[in-house]
C-alpha cells in the first residue's frame, strides 16, 4: 500500500482536529439512555478503539459526532465545529472531514467498484477530471486497483469492506470512524482490514474503531475505551488523554 500524493494532508489541518466530548448525554424517547455524562478527548492522529456489548452506547457516540443524532445536553467539539450548534447546511461539510465506515456495506449493486467510489464524489459536485484522478489513487491505497470494474456481488466480504473504506477516503478525511467494520468477516479478512486502518492512521488520520472483537483489540495494543450502560467504564492504553 502507498499513500501517494493524494493523501498528503497538511500537518496544520491534522493538528486542528482534536475531538472533545464535554458532559455529553443522549436520552432517546421516552427515557432510554444512549450515553450519559461522557467526557472524552481524542488527540489528532490517535487510533482509539471503543468496545462494549450491544446497547452500551458505542454507536451513539459515533452518531453524535457526525451530527446524525442530536445530544440532549453537553458539548462536542471537533476542530472548529461545535456539533450541537451546527446548521443543517454545514453537516455535509463536516462529514467530508469525518469519513465513516459501517458494517453493512451499502454499496450500489448496479455500479462497479470504481463507480461506487466515484459516486461519493459526484454527489458532492466534484468535477469529472478530479473524480477521474482521485478514484484510481484511492483504489490503489486500499489494494483494489485490479478490481475496479467488478460489481459488488463479485467481491468477497473483505474486498467489499475495502471499497467502503475507499469511498470514505475520497475527501481526505482527517478522522475516520469504523463502526464494526470486521463484524461480518473471517479472521484473515479482519486482519487485512485492521492493517489497512493502521496504515491510514500512520498517514496522519485519526481512527476511531468501534468493535466487540477482543482479538482485534489484543492485536492493536492501542488506546481502548470500554463502554457500559452508556458511560465510559474504563479508558486505557497508549495515548490516553
Amino acid at each position: 500500500m502507498t499513500s501517494g500524493p493524494f493523501f498528503v494532508i497538511p500537518k496544520d489541518d491534522i493538528l486542528n482536529m482534536m475531538i472533545q466530548y464535554k458532559n455529553v448525554t443522549k436520552i432517546y424517547y421516552p427515557d432510554i439512555i444512549g450515553v450519559k455524562n461522557i467526557n472524552l478527548k481524542v488527540a489528532p492522529g490517535e487510533f482509539v478503539s471503543i468496545v462494549g456489548r450491544s446497547g452500551t452506547g458505542k454507536t451513539t457516540l459515533v452518531k453524535l459526532l457526525i451530527a446524525e443524532e442530536k445530544m440532549t445536553s453537553g458539548q462536542i467539539n471537533v476542530g472548529g465545529w461545535e456539533i450541537g450548534n451546527i446548521r443543517p447546511s454545514q453537516i455535509p461539510c463536516l462529514r467530508r472531514q469525518i469519513g465513516v465506515v459501517f458494517q453493512d456495506y451499502k454499496l450500489l449493486p448496479q455500479k462497479t467498484v470504481a463507480e461506487n467510489v466515484a459516486f461519493a464524489m459526484e454527489v458532492c459536485g466534484e468535477p469529472g477530471h478530479r473524480v477521474a484522478t482521485i478514484v484510481p489513487q484511492v483504489l490503489k491505497i486500499v489494494g483494489l486497483s485490479d478490481k475496479d470494474r467488478r460489481f459488488p456481488h463479485q467481491l468477497s466480504g473483505g474486498e467489499a469492506q475495502r471499497v467502503v473504506i475507499a469511498r470514505a477516503l475520497v475527501h481526505r478525511p482527517k478522522i475516520l470512524i469504523a463502526d464494526e467494520p470486521t463484524g461480518n468477516l473471517d479472521a484473515m479478512n479482519t486482519k487485512e482490514i485492521i492493517d489497512l486502518l493502521l496504515k491510514i492512521n500512520k498517514i496522519g488520520t485519526t481512527v476511531l474503531l468501534v468493535t466487540h472483537n477482543h482479538d482485534v483489540i489484543n492485536f492493536l495494543r492501542r488506546r481502548v475505551i470500554t463502554m457500559e450502560n452508556g458511560t465510559i467504564a474504563s479508558d486505557q492504553g497508549e495515548g490516553k488523554q
